[in-house]
């Protein structure tokens, strides 16, 4: 039942809310800005969480093209969400899941399914103020046990698709005006004739705002270099803020700079006076060292090789259909304090024999088969594994990268040449990668047919493997004296167990399996006949963090560097 509001704020020891908007234009880094603005206060000593809350009406990312909407981030507990989620656990460094994702279409399914259990005692249900009540109470439960939480809003003002969420905030500021802040994220352009910093976009979506009974407390205004005064001043005049309260977000060599850029302007502190907080002693040297770390010239580069299909929208290509493994990438680079060059190879051009792909291929000292659905570009992608592991080169499969793998070793090595995935050729005579039979204690229900394992699984490693040494070195044990790590996985189809003795005859080493053996979870090459051959199920990349690279990565980038130094 909704409640009606009296006027009166709630008690003092409230979580606080801070709301963070677009406007101009999308992709300014909304998602980048609440996270650099939680780590901070993080960094002070308090609990921090975010949350995302989307436009659309799909439950979850897990079916959205890549192509259009980027990277799903795979979450501990089986969540597909937005590759903000992803940002924000790197940057806060914890955990987040279900609780810290929701769409329109969730919130609105909610409200349905209440009117049809009759859970509003018969009152005519309006989208106000039953829908942006059922925001609130999500956005609260995903504050449970937090001090602070980063409400990140999805697309920009002014959209009807996202209004809903903008009313949740104007109600939550009126019930408690001293535990809600606003920050509005806008575009400040710089046209080329003119050589100046405009001002205007931004009054503009102020003035969006406005009109929807919301004025923000901060203005971070994205643009290609800092806001100068002159410019700060005029925001902070025509859009009612102090000029302090106008926060400048540059094009940085890399977006961990933010931060540290937020911290110089002091833009930590001015949230935590806003909303009745102790000023704590800041703890943000590891960060720095980071940073340090990122911008320092390095001697060596390494050309890593993506056998991609997820890249090509219209005229333009693009990256954020891979964005957690180039992160993965990245983070282990500066930890082995190397230049990393990523050559993007289109499988299906591979496929074709194209000579500029293969010139490519033939480039690189490591290549990687990633995340894959389907049949384009297979045969591709598994002529790249071959020559990965006829000619040596380092090599490393992602979840569909391990099945593909599979595949080639079947083919060329056993000599079962019709071998295949069933996602690919239903009737193949030698399914080495099948679909297993629905098991709740497995597998949840994704529509209707459809079954994935989805979420984090253990996995006992093989004592003596390459893959042992791997998580041995870095301490990525989850339990080191049983052999157990923990990884993530998106997934519908699983190595034929039927295949096993077979594959290991043949000097294919299973070197992670489900804990009751049931499902193969990673394979490799042994050293003697391989410099790194290592392929698994799962999405370490998911869990790969700037101050924690993940020890696959890591240990696949020193392969490829050796390798560099043979060529």
């Amino acid at each position: 039942m909704i409640q009606p509001f009296h006027g009166k704020p709630t008690a003092g020891n409230s979580p606080k809310f801070i709301f963070v908007s677009g406007g101009v234009l999308s992709g300014l880094g909304k998602g980048v800005t609440a996270a650099s603005l939680g780590l901070l206060l993080k960094s002070r000593g308090y609990k921090v969480t975010n949350i995302k809350c989307e436009n659309y009406l799909n439950l979850d990312s897990g079916n959205i093209n890549p192509v259009e909407h980027g990277d799903v981030f795979l979450c501990d507990d089986g969540l597909e969400a937005d590759l903000d989620l992803g940002t924000y656990e790197r940057f806060l460094g914890v955990n987040v899941g279900q609780k810290n994702f929701t769409t329109m279409g969730q919130i609105y399914l909610k409200v349905i399914e209440d009117t049809k259990n009759l859970s509003f005692n018969g009152a005519t249900v309006d989208a106000i103020p039953y829908v942006p009540e059922e925001a609130i109470r999500r956005i609260k439960n995903a504050a449970e046990g937090y001090e602070i939480i980063l409400i990140e809003l999805g697309g920009t003002v002014g959209e009807y698709q996202n209004a809903i969420y903008y009313e949740a905030y104007r109600i939550m500021k009126l019930r408690q005006p001293k535990d809600v802040l606003h920050v509005h994220v806008t575009y400040f352009p710089n046209p080329a004739h003119i050589n100046e910093l405009k001002s205007k976009p931004t009054q503009l979506s102020v003035k969006l705002l406005n009109s929807l009974g919301i004025q923000p407390d901060f203005v971070v205004g994205r643009a290609e270099r800092l806001i100068d005064d002159k410019r700060k001043e005029k925001v902070a005049f025509y859009c009612n803020l102090a000029k302090e309260d106008v926060i400048s977000s540059p094009d940085c060599q890399t977006i961990y700079q933010l931060p540290l850029i937020f911290y110089d302007q002091q833009f930590d502190s001015r949230v935590l006076e806003k909303l009745n907080l102790k000023p704590r002693k800041i703890q943000i040297a590891p960060w720095r060292e980071l940073v340090d770390k990122i911008l320092s010239k390095q001697q060596k580069t390494v050309q890593i090789g993506i056998i991609a299909k997820y890249i090509a929208t219209g005229d333009y290509e693009l990256t954020d259909s891979y964005a957690s493994l180039l992160e993965a990438l990245r983070h282990a680079s500066w930890h082995n304090q190397v230049n990393l060059d990523i050559v993007f190879i289109n499988a299906e051009e591979i496929e074709k024999k194209n000579k500029k792909a293969w010139a490519d291929l033939e480039r690189v000292q490591g290549i990687i088969v990633p995340i894959g659905w389907g049949s384009r570009g297979v045969e591709g992608k598994i002529a790249a594994v071959q020559y990965a592991r006829e000619k040596k080169v380092p090599y490393l499969g992602l979840c569909y990268g391990m099945q593909m793998a599979a595949i080639e070793f079947a083919r060329n090595v056993l000599g079962l040449t019709t071998a295949n995935t069933c996602e690919v050729d239903p009737v193949t005579c030698d399914p080495v990668i099948h679909q297993i039979p629905f098991d709740e204690k497995y597998q949840r229900i994704k529509g209707e047919g459809a079954s994935m394992r989805l979420g984090a699984y253990d996995c006992v490693v093989k004592k003596g493997s390459v893959t042992e040494s791997i998580y041995r070195k870095h301490n990525g044990f989850k339990d080191p004296r049983r052999l157990i790590v923990s990884e993530r996985h998106r997934h519908r189809y699983e190595f034929n167990n039927a295949y096993r003795a077979k594959f290991e005859e043949a000097g294919f080493v299973i070197s992670g399996t489900s804990p009751d053996d049931f499902f193969v979870e990673m394979i490799e090459l042994p050293e003697k006949t391989h410099p790194f051959f290592v392929a698994t199920q799962a999405h370490p990349e998911y869990k790969s963090r700037p101050l924690a690279p993940h020890p696959i990565f890591v240990e696949f980038l020193i392969a490829a560097l050796k390798e560099q130094k043979k060529k």
